[in-house]
């Protein structure tokens, strides 16, 4: 402080005004430096290198594509050249200025004298200019490196455009590979049924075959004994045992089951279908759609799950069939069982009555499709030739022919006069669940669990159309009684409906995730309803699109039905049990 106080004020006035803080005119400075000799201070302004002017290369983000026309050669050489940039940079050291360098002695002097006189705000200055400049040499380093980082994501860039236009040409190879593959696999289908066709034939030949030569050994047996020679009294007066008779009852039934059989010839497909009379009956049929059905009574008929229920065309009877292998013929409304059918080996997956409503076709899971005679209630015919379980069975309207689908991922078609099967259906490559004949036609219609239906020529066995939308395996599939419309339902819980003169999709509902079990039409082919395996019965009105719910079903919901006035509701249910709804 004593320092301060003594030292001459024409000094503090040229200090100030180098500073920039006085205001003492130019004279007066001249003639202070001059008497005193003061120290001076050098204002020094700080400019940052033209090396800023540096133009970054922007990388645009669509450009995918090489210049034609680029050589290897060039890129090599344009790399190395990269490279030598980046190590000059590397190498290269920023420097201000000499003319701008300031001593580290003249600093701390400096320094020293602005606190001795008490100029903080001086030396605050003086210091942040000295920061800095530091601070100048730490960004222009930084910068140096983002350059070199720059230019080696370029080059990355450039490296991952190569690879894209790689991957791009590979990828456009796959379309046409793809394409002939797709061929290829479509050839060795054809030429697979083709192939199981003509096996088919040479089984039938080998059979008939069998069968004739078999017929020659039955018929020298039997003769043998007329070519022996035996006097007449002695022939006539022997006395035949019990053994020998035997064996004659035993020829003369084999011989005319033989006959019966030889004589047995296949049936013929109608040519001239007659009209759908449904058409009629869905044209008389003008009552509104009901919808507010309410669960009006629950019949216990089987020890386990029923699988399937169908009603009689033209009595009040249902017949059901469950898993406990029978089916039971339910009189209405009462829900009493009049006949119970037994015979099948293994759990009943479906169930369809003959045209006529006296015989009923059923399928099992011991491979076989039986069928019965009501009035007697019992099996008259059995179809063995199926390998996995039979999921389905229809009947044509002709009443000669009865079509299975079945888990070994085929159908058939059965000849009920010459009781064999005229036709393999081949073409679905999982298992076929559904199985029904288009109404008054030769058309059959089938839904798979590869996501497909099917349309088939049931006289050439040939696949007419295929269906394809589902994104799961379906589970049923049916006509409207139009016969317009088809309606189906997969394992999501999501139903389609098609137009079946188009071959194209009309609307897809979903009602998920529960899986869809079974959809039927009403009479008048204006309500759909939907067996859920939440159990849940849903009703899609086909004119206004609402779908309207009916609980009460305590587990899943296996199947559902109309009666044939549109009155009552049938519905299985996974306990044993049916529910009316009216």
């Amino acid at each position: 402080m004593a320092t301060q106080q003594g030292m001459p004020s024409s000094a503090l006035r040229v200090l100030e005004e180098a500073l920039g803080m006085g205001s003492t005119a130019a004279g007066d400075t001249a003639e202070a430096v001059a008497a005193e000799g003061a120290y001076y201070l050098e204002q020094v302004t700080i400019t940052e290198a033209s090396e800023d002017d540096y133009e970054y290369e922007e990388i645009p983000d669509d450009n995918y594509s090489i210049p034609e026309g680029e050589e290897d050669l060039a890129k090599a050489v344009q790399m190395v050249q990269e490279q030598a940039t980046d190590i000059q940079i590397l190498e290269q050291k920023t420097v201000l200025s000499s003319k701008h360098a300031v001593p580290e002695a003249v600093e701390d002097f400096l320094c020293n004298f602005l606190i001795q006189m008490g100029m903080t705000r001086t030396l605050d200055c003086f210091q942040s200019e000295c920061k800095a400049r530091e601070d100048l040499l730490k960004t222009q380093k930084e910068r140096d490196f983002h350059r070199m980082h720059h230019k080696r994501t370029v080059q990355e860039k450039d490296k991952l455009i190569n690879d894209l236009k790689g991957l791009k040409l590979h990828y456009a190879s796959y379309e046409p590979t793809l394409r002939v593959l797709y061929e290829k696999h479509h050839a060795l289908l054809k030429q697979k049924m083709l192939t199981s066709l003509e096996r088919d034939r040479a089984v039938e030949q080998i059979s008939g075959l069998q069968e004739t030569l078999k017929h020659m050994e039955i018929g020298h047996s039997f003769h043998a004994p007329e070519i022996r020679v035996v006097p007449n009294c002695e022939k006539e007066n022997a006395p035949e045992g019990p053994t020998q008779k035997g064996l004659r009852e035993a020829r003369e039934q084999s011989k005319c089951k033989t006959k019966m059989k030889v004589n047995r010839k296949d049936s013929e497909f109608p040519t001239d279908m007659q009209p759908n009379p449904n058409l009629c009956l869905c044209k008389e049929n003008i009552c509104p759609a009901k919808f507010d059905y309410k669960l009006n009574n629950i019949f216990r008929l089987h020890e386990l799950p029923v699988s399937c229920i169908i009603t009689h065309p033209r009595k009040d009877i249902l017949i059901s069939c469950g898993e406990d292998r029978v089916w039971k013929v339910v009189g209405l409304p009462k829900g009493n069982v009049i006949l119970t059918g037994l015979g099948h080996t293994d759990w009943l997956s479906d169930c369809c009555f003959h045209p006529s409503g006296n015989k009923l076709a059923t399928s099992s899971g011991d491979t076989t499709v039986k069928l019965w005679d009501l009035s007697k209630g019992s099996c008259i015919l059995t179809f063995e030739g199926h390998t996995h379980a039979v999921w389905s069975c229809t009947w044509h309207s002709c009443g000669d022919f009865v079509a299975s689908s079945s888990l070994d991922t085929t159908s058939k078609i059965w000849d009920v006069n010459s009781e064999r099967c005229r036709c393999t259906l081949y073409g679905h490559t999982d298992s076929v669940n559904s199985i029904e004949f288009f109404p008054c036609s030769n058309i059959l219609l089938t839904g798979s669990a590869d996501k497909s239906l099917s349309a088939w020529d049931a006289r050439t066995g040939k696949c007419e159309q295929s269906l394809y939308g589902h994104m799961h395996s379906i589970n049923d599939a049916t006509f409207t009684p139009r016969s317009h419309m088809i309606a189906s339902c997969d394992a999501c819980g999501v139903t389609k409906l098609w137009d079946f003169r188009k071959l194209l999709p009309i609307v897809s509902i979903d009602v998920g995730p529960s899986p869809g079990n079974e959809v039927n039409f009403d009479s008048s082919g204006q309500v759909l309803a939907q067996a859920s395996g939440n159990g849940v019965i849903h009703l899609l009105d086909l004119k206004s699109g609402q779908i309207h719910k009916l609980m009460g079903h305590e587990s899943e919901a296996h199947t559902v039905v109309f009666s044939h006035d549109g009155e009552t509701l049938f519905s299985g249910d996974s306990d044993g049990t049916i529910r009316t709804w009216s």
